[in-house]
Protein backbone atom coordinates (compact mmCIF):
# COMPACT_ATOMS: atom_id res chain seq x y z
CA UNK A 1 0.00 0.00 0.00
CA UNK A 2 1.30 3.44 -0.96
CA UNK A 3 1.36 6.12 1.73
CA UNK A 4 1.46 9.81 0.88
CA UNK A 5 4.47 11.58 2.39
CA UNK A 6 3.16 15.14 2.17
CA UNK A 7 3.02 18.13 -0.11
CA UNK A 8 5.67 17.91 -2.84
CA UNK A 9 5.40 21.42 -4.24
CA UNK A 10 3.36 24.58 -4.59
CA UNK A 11 3.74 26.78 -7.65
CA UNK A 12 3.67 30.57 -7.83
CA UNK A 13 3.92 32.80 -10.87
CA UNK A 14 5.61 36.18 -10.91
CA UNK A 15 6.67 38.82 -13.41
CA UNK A 16 10.03 39.15 -11.55
CA UNK A 17 11.61 35.79 -10.72
CA UNK A 18 14.78 37.26 -9.22
CA UNK A 19 12.83 39.44 -6.79
CA UNK A 20 10.72 36.51 -5.52
CA UNK A 21 13.70 34.14 -5.27
CA UNK A 22 15.62 36.75 -3.26
CA UNK A 23 12.67 37.20 -0.90
CA UNK A 24 12.29 33.48 -0.18
CA UNK A 25 16.01 32.73 0.05
CA UNK A 26 17.49 35.79 1.77
CA UNK A 27 14.60 36.70 4.05
CA UNK A 28 12.98 33.34 4.74
CA UNK A 29 15.93 30.95 4.43
CA UNK A 30 14.81 28.78 1.49
CA UNK A 31 17.55 27.26 -0.69
CA UNK A 32 17.64 27.24 -4.50
CA UNK A 33 17.40 23.58 -5.52
CA UNK A 34 17.09 24.01 -9.29
CA UNK A 35 16.93 26.80 -11.86
CA UNK A 36 16.07 26.65 -15.54
CA UNK A 37 16.46 29.42 -18.09
CA UNK A 38 13.57 30.26 -20.38
CA UNK A 39 13.40 28.32 -23.63
CA UNK A 40 11.39 28.90 -26.77
CA UNK A 41 8.57 26.79 -25.29
CA UNK A 42 8.90 27.12 -21.49
CA UNK A 43 9.29 30.07 -19.11
CA UNK A 44 12.16 30.60 -16.68
CA UNK A 45 11.72 28.74 -13.37
CA UNK A 46 13.35 28.35 -9.98
CA UNK A 47 12.60 25.54 -7.54
CA UNK A 48 13.27 26.38 -3.89
CA UNK A 49 13.81 23.83 -1.12
CA UNK A 50 11.64 25.03 1.76
CA UNK A 51 12.52 22.15 4.10
CA UNK A 52 11.35 18.63 4.74
CA UNK A 53 11.69 17.66 1.03
CA UNK A 54 9.02 20.27 0.19
CA UNK A 55 9.49 22.72 -2.66
CA UNK A 56 8.20 26.02 -3.94
CA UNK A 57 8.32 26.36 -7.73
CA UNK A 58 8.39 29.91 -9.02
CA UNK A 59 7.61 30.51 -12.69
CA UNK A 60 8.35 33.81 -14.42
CA UNK A 61 5.42 34.77 -16.63
CA UNK A 62 3.26 37.72 -17.55
CA UNK A 63 0.11 35.71 -18.30
CA UNK A 64 -2.51 34.42 -15.91
CA UNK A 65 -2.97 30.63 -15.84
CA UNK A 66 -6.36 28.93 -16.18
CA UNK A 67 -8.03 28.02 -12.89
CA UNK A 68 -6.30 25.13 -11.16
CA UNK A 69 -3.23 25.17 -13.38
CA UNK A 70 0.19 26.66 -12.79
CA UNK A 71 1.98 28.78 -15.42
CA UNK A 72 3.45 25.61 -16.96
CA UNK A 73 -0.02 24.16 -17.58
CA UNK A 74 0.37 21.65 -14.74
CA UNK A 75 -1.31 21.39 -11.39
CA UNK A 76 -0.45 24.27 -9.06
CA UNK A 77 0.43 21.80 -6.30
CA UNK A 78 1.73 18.28 -5.90
CA UNK A 79 1.72 15.35 -3.50
CA UNK A 80 4.78 13.25 -2.72
CA UNK A 81 5.21 9.47 -2.57
CA UNK A 82 8.35 7.54 -1.67
CA UNK A 83 9.44 5.77 -4.84
CA UNK A 84 9.01 5.55 -8.60
CA UNK A 85 7.35 2.16 -8.11
CA UNK A 86 4.79 3.67 -5.72
CA UNK A 87 4.07 6.43 -8.24
CA UNK A 88 3.41 3.80 -10.90
CA UNK A 89 1.21 1.87 -8.46
CA UNK A 90 -0.91 4.94 -7.74
CA UNK A 91 -1.22 5.63 -11.47
CA UNK A 92 -2.49 2.08 -12.06
CA UNK A 93 -4.97 2.38 -9.17
CA UNK A 94 -6.34 5.61 -10.65
CA UNK A 95 -6.60 4.09 -14.13
CA UNK A 96 -8.33 0.97 -12.71
CA UNK A 97 -11.14 3.19 -11.39
CA UNK A 98 -11.80 4.44 -14.91
CA UNK A 99 -10.31 7.88 -14.21
CA UNK A 100 -7.49 9.37 -16.24
CA UNK A 101 -3.90 9.85 -15.17
CA UNK A 102 -1.09 11.30 -17.24
CA UNK A 103 2.04 9.42 -18.20
CA UNK A 104 4.88 9.33 -15.67
CA UNK A 105 7.45 11.91 -16.79
CA UNK A 106 11.08 12.22 -15.77
CA UNK A 107 12.15 15.63 -14.42
CA UNK A 108 15.68 16.60 -13.29
CA UNK A 109 15.09 15.61 -9.65
CA UNK A 110 11.89 13.56 -9.65
CA UNK A 111 9.26 11.62 -11.56
CA UNK A 112 5.79 13.13 -11.96
CA UNK A 113 2.33 12.48 -13.30
CA UNK A 114 -0.82 14.58 -13.24
CA UNK A 115 -4.23 13.25 -12.22
CA UNK A 116 -7.55 15.02 -11.67
CA UNK A 117 -9.70 14.81 -8.57
CA UNK A 118 -13.45 14.10 -8.91
CA UNK A 119 -14.14 17.85 -9.23
CA UNK A 120 -11.68 18.11 -12.12
CA UNK A 121 -8.86 19.84 -10.20
CA UNK A 122 -5.40 18.72 -11.32
CA UNK A 123 -2.85 17.39 -8.82
CA UNK A 124 0.72 16.38 -9.63
CA UNK A 125 1.92 13.27 -7.81
CA UNK A 126 5.70 12.95 -7.61
CA UNK A 127 8.51 10.76 -6.35
CA UNK A 128 12.01 12.11 -5.82
CA UNK A 129 14.88 10.43 -7.65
Amino acid sequence: MVNLLGINNLTLSTPDLDRLVTYYTELLGARVAFERAATSTDPRIAVLDVGGADHLMIVETTTVSPAGLDPLGRAGWGLRVGTYEQLCEIRERILNTGRSAGQVETLPTQWTMTAHDPDGRPVDIRAHR
